[in-house]
């Protein structure tokens, strides 16, 4: 496929993107994979399309986290003065959406979401808002991999934006309304991430997908129902979590992500101990009853090891201890 990057060999075309194209290389001295985001302008949206490209380059390299994809180097084509044609290299990441790839079971839950607040954390840290968390912008792979994609819509806190950017299922209001967005914007998106992983059902934001060229829908909170009231496996403290993120006020969400961290740790502990004392009552029945059971471990409270399940899987595949967590 040649070259689009000096000392990169293309390999395949690998996905798609905003005005882009994503693609598989290798660098030739050292033969480790990276991504390649190419960006074409021919007019219309694709100016916005290299904005975004240029901006993404700009905060995903500054940022250095486990959990948020790194870029390394922009390469731009210019004639007459315009750039007609940026190439971004980027770290590779070998893995499945959130979309494609939805956890089966609380501990992989936790242990995904733990990481994807700790990556917004960093970004804020660094004093951006990412703008666009949602299912398709979260991959999860092999070996505890988890990283945060597409920084093309971030902005720094506080920014106001002059038109409405946002996916309509994940969109925050204060987006919706232009207004200035911080941390807790990305609280909101991650809230309506989380619903969707547990439901499979969108989350009624302040608009949904336009049914009409040039339209808007507006939703109806009237029918919203909780992830618990739709799956009571769903721990009733990880559902009011959810719907705390998902308040249409950013006072009342959870400010930032070291506080919605720590709600998924405390999640994390009452099921342990949900399960704990689950098995020590199964280990009672059965030494009554002259069986014997070898005593199993018990994971940490903090969700920081790699889960040993499979990822894929129905909402309905969570494990349910039958009572309210």
């Amino acid at each position: 496929m040649g070259e689009l990057v000096p000392g990169y060999r293309m390999v395949k075309q690998i996905g798609t993107g905003a005005g882009s194209t994503i693609h598989e290389a290798v660098r030739t001295t050292t033969g480790k994979l990276f991504t390649i985001k190419r960006v074409v302008n021919e007019g219309g949206d694709d100016v916005k399309f290299i904005s975004q490209a240029e901006v993404e380059f700009r905060i995903s390299n500054e940022v250095e986290h486990p959990h948020v994809r790194h870029s390394y180097s922009i390469h731009r084509v210019k004639r007459l003065l315009t750039v007609q044609e940026v190439r971004v290299v980027m770290e590779y990441v070998d893995g499945e959406s959130l979309q494609d790839r939805r956890p089966g079971n609380l501990d992989a839950f936790l242990y995904i979401f733990h990481r994807v607040a700790d990556g917004l954390n960093a970004l804020h840290e660094a004093g951006y808002v990412h703008a666009d968390i949602k299912p398709n912008n979260i991959i999860v792979g092999e070996k505890g991999l988890v990283k945060i994609i597409d920084l093309g819509q971030a902005c720094p806190l506080g920014f106001r934006k002059e038109r409405i950017q946002g996916t309509p299922d994940y969109i925050a209001p204060e987006q919706v309304q232009r207004a200035p967005l911080d941390r807790r914007t990305d609280v909101f998106n991650l809230g309506t991430t989380m619903y969707w992983v547990l439901t499979e059902m969108p989350f009624p934001t302040a608009i949904r997908q336009p049914t009409r060229p040039g339209g808007i829908d507006l939703v109806s909170h009237e029918t919203l129902q909780t992830p618990r009231e739709i799956n009571e496996a769903i721990p009733a403290s990880l559902s009011q979590l959810v719907m705390d993120c998902c308040q249409e006020n950013p006072q009342d969400r959870p400010p930032d992500m070291k506080a919605v961290m720590a709600r998924l740790e405390t999640v994390q502990a009452l099921w342990n101990k949900k399960r704990k004392e689950a098995l020590t009552k199964q280990q009672a029945r059965k030494a009554d009853s002259g069986q014997h059971t070898r005593p199993q471990d018990t994971p940490s409270a903090k969700p920081t090891a790699e889960p040993q399940e499979k990822t894929e899987g129905a909402p309905d595949a969570l494990e349910s201890g039958g009572e309210n967590v």
